[in-house]
């Protein structure tokens, strides 16, 4: 029997990785996305949004788990980005991270993409 918990020594290691693309840039956070590692992507994305990022693509194939605090953090992404000028558009959300955005209603203000290679194709050329 799996005794693992969330908030475990067990629980997976949450990443963050950052890929720019001229003035664009793909997020790729792995893992859980909850109280415990929301600060993480958030700090990322602000600095994405601090380098002056237009596009920020959020590769969310990664996220096995996404509470409302990983929720804010993607929403307080996108008003930064939009008061700089820019956006943030998520690609790849698995089944489960989907359902977060359905139930509140917050895929109504993001650009969602199947995957990522769609997503880049819809980026500007720079």
């Amino acid at each position: 029997m799996d005794r693992r918990r969330p908030g475990s020594a067990h629980r997976r290691q949450f990443t963050v990785e950052v890929r720019r693309l001229g003035a664009s840039a793909v997020v790729a956070p792995q893992g859980e996305l909850d109280h415990h590692s929301a600060e993480k992507l958030g700090a990322a994305l602000t600095e994405c949004v601090a380098e002056g990022c237009a596009r920020i693509v959020i590769d969310c194939s990664g996220l096995t788990f996404c509470d409302s605090m990983g929720l804010n953090v993607l929403l307080a992404a996108r008003i930064e980005a939009s008061q700089a000028g820019g956006e943030v558009q998520l690609a790849a959300l698995p089944p489960m991270v989907a359902r977060v955005f359905e139930i509140t209603g917050a895929g109504a203000v993001f650009t969602v993409h199947d995957d990522l290679k769609t997503a880049l194709a819809s980026l500007p050329v720079d």
